[in-house]
């Protein structure tokens, strides 16, 4: 009895923890759910001078080459953020044959606006000159990012001017996929993230939705109902109205069961079954972006 009662209190105390990381950390927590399985991982690879300028590449195991490329940039309101949280989503875009580049970037104190644009940038430059060692295609490049990640991809794909730094232009890039994105924020409400943007006097030219022009490539925009953090109606709804209008190709979503951070974690294998997230990002990169169909496309 002894016994029992002493491996009962052990489960006790490891699902105790377990739920604690859960709810104080849940990206750890969908780090250890995800199974090492699918993909193979070259890690800590340098795109830049700062020790933030890495990255890590995500291969499916059995790949056909070359492939299609999505490099991805997390959130964290500009403020924390770290690649290593993100494995899952690097697994989860291999284990439908794609190659997942996952990249870190300067984050405030250390730089503001704009200056971790010019990290994303240099990580997209890389990607394209390099990727093709690891069997992804340079010329099916995709951009992915969840929350300010996807301000970043955003302002890669609509504002010129970021990616002139490494000689690349928005047609670089096959299309762009923003899940839960901050477009058009101003006024800035973020206590997180006014200083990164220089409150009260945030520039204008810091908004996705102020580049918007017919010659953007496609996007797939995805965010939440439920999303109390990054309004979806003004922000994705926006923006995918500004494009659509100028008659950029755009693919837009609104899931009702995930909220603004269940929306990324929808990706990580133990919870796709809230909302196809996975499955929208697939069929838009194997369409390349619209512009194709695919049997993924016509089974659905």
């Amino acid at each position: 009895m002894a016994v029992w009662s002493k491996t009962l209190f052990t489960l006790c105390l490891l699902f105790g923890g377990f739920a604690a990381l859960v709810y104080f950390q849940p990206l750890k927590a969908l780090d250890l759910l995800t199974p090492p399985i699918g993909y193979n991982k070259v890690a800590d690879l340098s795109y830049g001078p700062n020790p933030r300028n890495q990255l890590d590449v995500y291969t499916p195991t059995n790949m056909q080459t070359p492939a299609p490329v999505v490099v991805f940039f997390y959130g964290g309101s500009w403020n924390d953020g770290a690649r290593q949280d993100y494995r899952f989503v690097g697994q989860a875009l291999a284990s439908r044959g794609l190659v997942a580049v996952v990249a870190d970037y300067r984050l405030y104190p250390e730089v503001r606006y704009p200056d971790f644009l010019l990290d994303a940038a240099q990580a997209v430059a890389w990607t394209q000159q390099h990727i093709a060692r690891y069997g992804g295609d340079p010329q099916q490049l995709f951009l992915m990012g969840h929350s300010a990640g996807a301000y970043n991809a955003a302002m890669l794909a609509l504002d010129a001017r970021q990616l002139a730094h490494v000689q690349l232009t928005p047609n670089s890039i096959r299309g762009w996929i923003g899940l839960a994105g901050p477009y058009d924020f101003i006024p800035l409400t973020n206590p997180r993230s006014r200083p990164v943007f220089f409150y009260p006097n945030t520039p204008l030219d810091s908004q996705p939705i102020n580049h918007v022009s017919a010659e953007a490539p496609p996007a797939l925009l995805l965010a939440s109902l439920n999303d109390v953090t990054v309004n979806p109606q003004r922000n994705t709804g926006g923006l995918a109205k500004r494009l659509r209008d100028l008659g950029v190709h755009v693919e837009e979503t609104y899931y009702p069961r995930t909220d603004h951070g269940t929306l990324v974690a929808a990706l990580a294998l133990p919870l796709r079954g809230l909302e196809p997230v996975l499955d929208s990002i697939e069929q838009f990169v194997k369409t390349d972006a619209g512009r194709s169909k695919s049997d993924l496309a016509l089974r659905q």
